[in-house]
């Protein structure tokens, strides 16, 4: 069974399916699509399975839109420090809590993916506690960290949107 197979068969199950609609199978252009709290931690849970099965993290993309797309991500365990070159990220916080350290510099950075570098930590950042309900933004290029305590998962939608940079004089 696939990974879409999977979270079809979650997140149409119990009841759900009036909650959830994929407008994008009806038409090729939607006019609205919508996804309700319940939904989306259901398709958490779901996420933070595969996360405790894995590598401590998971992630699901919602939808891509011209310029933008819509990501669920769960941790299980902290995340590395992430600068993305291109895309500035809105995190909005739907399940847990954890430390969130932004700007600095990434220590052991490596190149992970085109416009992406990960590192080990963020050296000279600020940190601030986010929980369910909170809204973070982070601009392109400011490199950005989740840190976990205890056993508690992290659950937040993510929109990524490409950001135009004016050019440093």
């Amino acid at each position: 069974m696939t990974k879409e197979e999977m979270l079809e068969r979650l997140v149409f199950s119990d009841g759900l399916i009036e909650a959830y609609s994929r407008p994008e199978r009806e038409r090729s252009e939607s006019a609205c699509d919508h996804w309700s709290g319940p939904v989306l931690l259901e398709r958490i849970a779901y996420l933070r399975k595969l996360a405790h099965f894995g590598e401590g993290a998971a992630c699901d993309t919602v939808r891509e839109f011209p310029g933008y797309s819509m990501l669920l991500t769960v941790l299980v365990r902290s995340g590395d420090a992430v600068m993305d070159e291109e895309h500035g990220l809105t995190f909005i916080v739907l399940d847990g809590r954890a430390a969130m350290v932004t700007g600095g510099a990434l220590e052991g950075s490596r190149k992970a993916a085109a416009g992406e570098v990960r590192g080990t930590a963020i050296l000279g950042g600020s940190t601030r506690e986010v929980r369910r309900g909170d809204v973070v933004h982070v601009a392109a290029g400011v490199p950005h960290q989740f840190l976990l305590s205890g056993d508690k998962g992290f659950g937040c939608l993510a929109m990524r949107v490409h950001e135009i940079r004016e050019p440093q004089s």
